[in-house]
């Protein structure tokens, strides 16, 4: 997706080409596009037995129902567990914590408001 958000359109050589070595199949890109437009991801528009890919998803769209699931699934359902979870990542520094609490109390200002 990180790919034909990038481009907004693709062939699946075009997102080959963008993928780091070493390369996957072109069987395998175009199988996981495929899966992506199933699950209404991605659409495209047919030129002969090519197919030009296009996202119809936006990235925050996707990135906020990804977090819902990932939340669900890992952490009970509850944000607050999420977020106790990386206050107790010791691999997260005082300066990135901090930032942390700053945008949270931001957004609790917005909310409140």
């Amino acid at each position: 997706m990180h790919v034909l958000w990038a481009l907004q359109k693709a062939y699946v050589r075009d997102i080959i080409e963008r993928l780091p070595s070493p390369k996957p199949a072109y069987n395998t890109v175009s199988t996981i596009v495929r899966i992506l437009e199933k699950k209404g991801f991605v659409d495209h528009e047919a030129f002969g037995k090519t197919h030009l890919y296009r996202p119809i998803i936006a990235k925050e769209d996707y990135t906020q129902a990804f977090l819902r699931h990932f939340v669900r699934d890992y952490f009970d359902d509850s944000y607050q567990e999420l977020v106790s979870f990386f206050a107790r990542d010791r691999s997260l520094t005082v300066s990135e914590l901090e930032e942390i609490l700053t945008a949270l109390r931001e957004e609790i200002k917005k909310q409140k408001a």
